[in-house]
């Protein structure tokens, strides 16, 4: 019997005090994964027996429709005790994420300070770093010693998202160092903070991208990154929990446009059969209608197939052959740039680099291919023809498949975009020009 069958039980028998020891001793995450295994209507009162703390973590990380049953199901005096107890960057994430009515409440239970920087917050465009910073960070000033850090971090330190990294303001609030917990352990009480901070500081402001403030936490090795407005002010702080969830994000986003998928906020189970359907159709049916150049290529040399039918068999062959080497390209070249690795400014180098290695792939695949059509078919021509194809097919696709998304990119396009799906079904018409062309000079058709 797992955690959720044992758990549902123990709530059949009213056995509470049994169920807190369970949940006591599993962490948070695992808490919420565990609301997944159990009906709506008996999860308030699991989470009722939750400790506060805990029970805190725990709704944060709960899917947004349990969220929303659950403040539905609260008392006004149990909801203002949850947000109390929530960081505000989260309360901000639950209040972009539920109804209108729902979001209404929850600023009417939320005390008036922390309303204003949630409204602060919520001002900012959604793809901002203002958008995931919270304003729940330790600021010091330079002229305090180390026994006076102390002093404020543990007096004000509970309330706040990290401790880790402290920063110094001075009376403008402009930022003018850091200081981490570690150098403020490893220092005299009397050492002053202006001698022991760090001013070659990483920040970002408060309307950069928030993808690219997730990308600097892997590039500097960051537990947290200040925010600051066009003033060097400091606004508050993004941190590495923040910077995971929009690479998760991100990287969903684009897998779902490569696949040529809408993308989707909600889990696959928690989607609607009719919505997954919805976003996946547009995309589909252009492909399909787009598919129709092929099909009129094909009819175009249909006095080549009637000649010599057996060319009409390679067709798959070549149409594959190219889709994947250009399909290769894109995720190479698009990877690349979510990484950074890659700009548009280098797309000569990338021309040329894809351009040695189609030569290097085209060749071994035309004299792998070449000794099967021998083998098989004994016609040597046949078999010049297919590795001319493949040459070509291949030296196109890589051209295409890395060519597209850095033009996308340069364009201000999701490079994602001209991903697989696209690629594919141009090269596939592309390749087929290619091939009935060389067959017509060489096996005089």
């Amino acid at each position: 019997m797992n955690r959720g069958e044992l758990i549902l039980r123990l709530l059949r028998g009213r056995e509470f005090r049994r169920i807190k020891d369970i949940v006591k001793e599993m962490n948070f995450a695992d808490i919420a994964l565990l609301f997944d295994e159990i009906p709506m209507e008996d999860i308030p009162l699991i989470f009722r027996v939750l400790p506060k703390d805990t029970a805190s973590d725990v709704f944060v990380n709960l899917d947004n429709d349990v969220k929303e049953f659950l403040i539905k199901s609260f008392t006004d005096s149990e909801l203002k005790e949850i947000l109390d107890l929530i960081f505000v960057d989260d309360t901000v994430d639950i209040i972009e994420e539920m109804p209108a009515n729902v979001a209404k409440r929850i600023l009417l239970h939320t005390d008036k300070e922390r309303r204003g920087l949630i409204n602060e917050i919520l001002k900012y465009p959604k793809d901002s770093a203002g958008s995931i910073m919270t304003t729940e960070f330790i600021s010091l000033k330079k002229d305090m010693d180390v026994y006076e850090a102390f002093l404020k971090i543990k007096a004000t330190g509970v309330d706040k998202e990290t401790i880790y990294t402290c920063y110094v303001t001075d009376k403008t609030k402009k930022l003018i160092g850091l200081v981490s917990t570690k150098d403020l352990l490893l220092s005299d009480m009397e050492a002053r903070i202006e001698d022991i901070m760090q001013t070659n500081i990483i920040y970002v402001n408060t309307l950069d991208d928030k993808e690219d403030v997730a990308k600097a936490f892997d590039r500097y090795d960051l537990l947290a990154i200040p925010v600051v407005d066009n003033e060097n002010r400091l606004i508050g702080i993004v941190t590495v929990d923040d910077a995971i969830s929009v690479l998760v994000e991100e990287d969903t986003e684009d897998f779902q446009k490569m696949a040529a998928i809408v993308p989707n906020e909600d889990s696959y189970f928690k989607t609607s059969v009719f919505t997954h359907a919805k976003k996946r159709f547009g995309w589909l049916l252009f492909l399909m209608l787009s598919a129709t150049f092929t099909q009129t290529i094909i009819t175009h040399y249909e006095a080549a197939f009637a000649a010599m039918p057996l060319i009409a068999s390679f067709i798959p062959m070549i149409s594959d052959t190219g889709g994947n080497c250009g399909s290769q390209s894109a995720t190479m070249i698009i990877r690349g740039m979510s990484l950074d690795e890659i700009k548009p400014k280098d797309i000569l180098k990338v021309i040329l680099k894809e351009g040695e290695i189609s030569f290097m792939v085209g060749i071994v695949l035309s004299f792998v291919n070449s000794i099967r059509i021998i083998l098989t078919y004994h016609n040597i021509i046949l078999a010049i023809t297919l590795s001319l194809t493949l040459i070509c097919t291949v030296f196109m696709s890589k051209f295409l498949g890395c060519v597209l998304p850095i033009t996308a990119k340069k364009l201000n396009l999701d490079p994602a975009v001209m991903a697989a799906p696209l690629i594919t079904t141009i090269v596939d018409a592309c390749s087929l020009i290619i091939y009935f062309n060389i067959a017509i000079q060489l096996l005089k058709i």
